[in-house]
Order: C-alpha cells, then sequence, then structure tokens
C-alpha cells in the first residue's frame, strides 16, 4: 500500500500531508468539521454584509422619512452612512481575509499544473487556509523530490543496462563481421549479458510494484525458527567456501508470522548474500530471530569490513552499491521494500572494521 495508509477509517495520511500534524485534522468532526467551520465562516461573514445593509437602509428610511422634523433627519443622515461605510469595509476585509489565501493556492496549483513544483504558497490568514497552504507547500515538496527521484532512477538504469548493451552489440558485430566465429565460446557471453539484463528488469519491477504498494504476497503462517534455519541452510555451502562461519539461531516460544515466505526468504538472502561478501575468509556471520514487542525481529550480524558513516543512511536507496558489489545496487532497496510490504521495518547498523548488523521487524500473525 502507499505510504501513509493504514486502510479505510484507520488513519488514513496523504504523503503530501505535513509531518506531525494528524489526518484527519484533530478537533471536533476532523477533517469534515474543519471544512464546515471555513465553510460557516464564509456564511456569517456574507450574511453580516447583508444584515448590516438591511439595517443601514432602513436607518436611512427613517432619517428621510422625518426629514421634515426639526433637523433630526439631517442629523442621523450622516451617521447612517459612516456606519454602513464602516460595516462594507470591515465585512469586505474579512471576506478579503479569506479570500486572499484561496486565491494564492489557485495560482500555485496552476504552476504545479505546468510542471512548475517549486511554487509555494504563504502561510497567512485563518488558521484553516495557514493549514491548507503548509500541506499545499509540502505536496509540492514531495512532487520535486519524487521528480528528482524519477530522472535519477532513468539516468541510473540507463546507465546499467548500457554495459551489457555494449556487450551484446560489440560481440554480435564481430560474428556478422567474421571477426568471430559463432561458437560456443563467443555466444555464451551473450546469453549471460542478457540474464544479467533480464535480472535488473525483474528487480525493477519488483521494486516498483513493491513500493506501489500492489505487490501481491501469498501470505501463509509461518514459523520464525523455520526461516531461519531454511535461510542459514541456503548459505552454508557458500560460507564453507569463503571459511566462514554461519550461525543461525532463534529464540524458544515465539509467535507465528502472517507472511509471504517466498518473499521474506528473498530478504534473508539478500542480507546474507551482502554478508557474505564483505566478510574475510576466518569471520563470522550470524541470522537470528527474536522477539520485539508485538513484533518478531530478525538480524543478520557479520564482522566484515563495515559501512563508512556517511554511506550508511543511503544504503537501502536505489543503485547505491560499494566498488566490490555485483549488482546493480537493488537488492537492499528491494529488502526495504519486501519488509515494509509486510508492514515492518528494516534498519542498519555498523562500523567501519567491526561488521554490519542488519535487523528487520515483522508483526506477529494475529490469534
Amino acid at each position: 500500500m502507499p505510504e501513509g495508509w493504514h486502510g479505510p477509517g484507520r488513519g488514513f495520511r496523504p504523503p503530501w500531508w505535513p509531518e506531525g500534524e494528524p489526518f484527519p485534522p484533530v478537533g471536533p468532526g476532523g477533517w469534515p468539521g474543519m471544512r464546515r467551520h471555513f465553510v460557516r465562516r464564509i456564511i456569517v461573514a456574507v450574511a453580516l454584509f447583508f444584515i448590516l445593509i438591511v439595517l443601514a437602509s432602513a436607518f436611512v428610511v427613517h432619517a428621510l422619512s422625518n426629514a421634515s422634523g426639526p433637523g433630526t433627519g439631517r442629523g442621523s443622515a450622516p451617521i447612517v452612512v459612516v456606519v454602513l461605510i464602516l460595516a462594507i469595509v470591515a465585512v469586505t476585509r474579512s471576506v478579503r481575509r479569506m479570500a486572499r489565501p484561496v486565491g494564492d493556492v489557485m495560482d500555485a496549483a496552476e504552476r504545479v499544473a505546468g510542471g512548475d513544483y517549486s511554487a509555494r504558497v504563504e502561510e497567512r490568514g485563518p488558521p484553516e487556509m495557514r493549514r491548507l497552504a503548509r500541506s499545499f507547500n509540502a505536496m509540492t515538496e514531495r512532487l520535486s523530490a519524487s521528480e528528482e527521484v524519477r530522472r535519477n532512477l532513468l539516468a541510473d538504469v540507463a546507465h546499467e543496462l548500457r554495459t551489457p548493451l555494449s556487450v551484446i552489440r560489440g560481440n554480435t558485430e564481430g560474428i556478422l563481421d567474421g571477426l568471430y566465429p559463432p561458437d560456443r565460446a563467443h555466444l555464451e557471453p551473450l546469453l549471460e549479458e542478457t540474464v544479467v539484463m533480464a535480472r535488473l528488469l525483474d528487480d525493477l519491477q519488483t521494486l516498483s510494484t513493491a513500493e506501489a504498494g500492489v505487490l501481491r504476497l501469498h501470505r501463509e503462517r509461518v514459523h520464525p525458527a523455520d526461516l531461519v534455519e531454511d535461510a542459514a541452510a541456503a548459505f552454508r555451502p557458500r560460507a564453507a567456501e569463503k571459511n566462514v562461519r554461519l550461525e543461525g539461531h532463534a529464540s524458544a516460544g515465539l509467535p507465528e508470522l502472517d507472511i509471504d515466505p517466498v518473499r521474506i526468504g528473498e530478504v534473508l538472502a539478500n542480507l546474507l548474500a551482502n554478508a557474505l561478501r564483505h566478510t574475510p575468509s576466518g569471520g563470522s556471520v550470524t541470522v537470528s530471530a527474536g522477539r520485539a514487542g508485538d513484533a518478531v525481529e530478525f538480524a543478520v550480524a557479520d564482522t566484515g569490513t563495515g559501512i563508512d558513516a556517511g554511506e550508511l543512511p543511503h544504503v537501502f536507496d536505489r543503485f547505491v552499491k560499494t566498488s566490490d558489489s555485483g549488482g546493480a545496487g537493488l537488492g537492499l532497496a528491494i529488502a526495504r521494500a519486501l519488509v515494509e510490504a509486510h508492514g515492518g521495518r528494516i534498519s542498519a547498523e555498523s562500523q567501519p572494521g567491526l561488521g554490519t548488523t542488519m535487523r528487520f521487524t515483522l508483526p506477529v500473525a494475529p490469534a
């Protein structure tokens, strides 16, 4: 599901709504109440305007009807005119105070519709209008960030596809020109590069569907210990080849999880593959599971080279990879998307030279 969505009636908060601002707005009636309150403001202002017009007109008529008296009508007429002018000015200012912020939002919305995501609205006017302006500015900021991410993603995908396409084109042209014989030695590299491209496209599809909240999960009730044992067993041969000690253990009495075991298996496999890749011979890797409040926490810890402090906040971003990484830099981004698709959270801790620990939590299955 999209970020901020918690199901109908369970606190939907749009991604563009300001951080720290409750949605729906707190107070009597929430969002509908706030909207009705603003509408009432306009209705009261307009009604007050017409009431004052009627009263002022009545005073004028009364003054004119008594114009034949000893100066009474002449004395009250200027007062009535002054009161009428003041009433018109007061009501006009009140309406303008509410109308100007709406006009600002309309002008900014037109700029955003034209592709200008730098449009911002000044926070002014009644509290409702200030909150609307704050929400609009947060929305445009996130639209601008999303547009930047989109451009970077296209550039990264083009960069990742350029190398295999260059290999395929060069070898194919060489075979067609007679420089290379069409034998197994020259055709196998072409097949390998197509596999690389297919894997990249599959990873991008998984990542995009998971982040969009439309990834289909085939949920089952699974015991955490089974996930840990299966993941450790799958990577023990690779760990033995590198002379790395791989251990797996789960706390006793852990509750079952309602998850897609294949997808969570992919998460553990990705974390273990990274841990083994960066752990030198003689080191160790541990995969574990334990209770963490209303969730189960999985951890993959290694005694490898660690991650620099400047790179640690970005390890789960797309196409972020180290120089010795063999992939496209999508593995941890996919891991985060899959964990969050299950309603969990993932994090990383690391000390350069001492190792890295990747943790993620999954909610316990309802009874």
